[in-house]
């Protein structure tokens, strides 16, 4: 966790500031020293979430962003997806290395709706464990295409409903990031799925490439770009207890999901 970036969250909420934070590829909403909104480009947009969840089209919601209004109706549901997308954007803005810059602005028109203490903010991100650390960092989550195993365990594997969903959008090339935006769900979220999923040996992990020579010096303030887990070329017997991915079992799970959505 950035402790710059959570030190400067807790300064503005002491005292009292309002405008926007900034912060790696996001940014933070403040008034009155809570925050109000907050947006990273790896997270899937509030108007997705409201989307997917029913309460509003892309169209209405653009339509109360200009109008800087809460949709009618919207209620206690546009409340909780608020929240949710602070949180979500929280949890990767608050990994970023970079130096946060805060420039005073008018109340961002969601205050009336979502107001969360900064204070509160970090210590939620704390309590979900280092970004970085594990199977999936948070820094892979639009680098890393979630590639689905060739070859799993043969043993019964209980899914929860989300997991289910993000193993069948799992298609070699969309990202944790892309795969959050097109279900409408959000990146932390999803995150979480994929990283449960690894475990179980469902989806594999990604392993990032060294590069050397002179390309390496012009890429060195970059995250490295990442391929896929590459299997030795000895031949190598597989044991009895692995067995091929029925993928017609993953084709009508998909259809199965699209159906229920």
């Amino acid at each position: 966790m950035s402790v710059e970036l959570a030190n400067e969250l807790r300064r503005l909420e002491d005292e009292r500031g309002t405008g926007v934070l900034h912060a790696g590829d996001g940014a933070f909403h403040l008034v009155d020293g809570l925050i109000a909104c907050a947006e990273c480009r790896r997270t899937t947009r509030l108007d997705r979430l409201m989307a997917e969840a029913g309460v509003a089209s892309v169209e209405v919601w653009r339509q109360a962003e200009s109008a800087a209004t809460a949709p009618e109706a919207a209620g206690p549901r546009l409340e909780a997806l608020a929240l949710l997308s602070v949180f979500d954007a929280a949890y990767f803005l608050l990994a970023s290395r970079t130096v946060p810059e805060f420039q005073p602005a008018p109340p961002h028109w969601l205050a009336s709706i979502c107001r969360v203490a900064p204070r509160a903010l970090v210590d939620e991100c704390a309590r979900r464990g280092d970004p970085e650390v594990g199977r999936w960092p948070a820094s892979l989550v639009d680098r890393a295409p979630v590639v689905p195993a060739r070859r799993v365990r043969r043993q019964r594997v209980v899914l929860t409903a989300g997991q289910a969903e993000v193993l069948a959008a799992a298609d070699t090339g969309r990202t944790v990031s892309g795969i959050a935006r097109d279900l409408g769900r959000t990146t932390y979220g999803c995150l979480v799925a994929v990283r449960d999923l690894t475990a179980a040996g469902l989806i594999e992990q990604p392993v990032p490439v060294v590069m050397t020579g002179p390309l390496a010096a012009a890429d060195v303030e970059s995250t490295p770009r990442l391929r896929r887990r590459m299997r030795p070329t000895v031949s190598v017997p597989i044991p009895d207890r692995w067995e091929p991915v029925d993928r017609d079992v993953l084709v009508r799970l998909r259809a199965a999901l699209e159906e229920l959505t």
